[in-house]
């Protein structure tokens, strides 16, 4: 009797963690950063520092284990010759009114004709997320506006 009621417990405990394991998939639109300030290094042509922040609004997939709605970014960028890279926070507002904070590192190129990629990381959120975790990528494209395209998948785990 013990030992079945053990693995009842068992199955129960890992079905409710599988159950709380799910996907982020989000496309998202982030307007021209409405705040830019570039340093120039001055040890080569073309390579520069800055900080830039923007707004972005966010369509989520319909598998989609959290609704992303809107979010705004802050991000460090390198640019030097035509290699960019950054990091940033992105902090997101849920279809509920919740928010998630995410930490990301973007890679690309300066030539906004070629795709950019980044890594992401869910590190908290509060209300029904709290305790949310995740990971995953998304590729951008650029706009001839100054705009950009983001498709993100991942998966993120529900906090108990």
């Amino acid at each position: 009797m013990r030992k079945l009621l053990l693995a009842v417990c068992a199955v129960l405990l890992f079905g409710s963690a599988a159950m709380a394991q799910g996907k982020l998939v989000t496309k998202w639109h982030c307007n021209k950063e409405s705040v830019e300030h570039r340093i120039e290094v001055g040890d080569m042509p073309n390579h520069t520092y800055g900080v830039i922040q923007g707004t972005c609004s966010g369509t989520p997939g319909a598998d989609s284990t959290i609704k992303e709605k809107s979010g705004t970014y802050t991000e460090f960028q390198e640019l030097k010759g035509t290699s960019l890279s950054g990091h940033g926070r992105f902090n997101v507002t849920l279809d509920n009114g919740d928010m998630a904070y995410y930490t990301y590192t973007t890679t690309g190129s300066t030539d906004n004709s070629k795709p950019l990629s980044n890594k992401w990381k869910i590190h908290s959120a509060t209300g029904k997320h709290k305790g949310a975790k995740g990971s995953g990528t998304c590729s951008g494209t650029m706009n001839p506006d100054g705009s950009s395209e983001w498709e993100c998948t991942g998966t993120v785990s529900m906090g108990m």
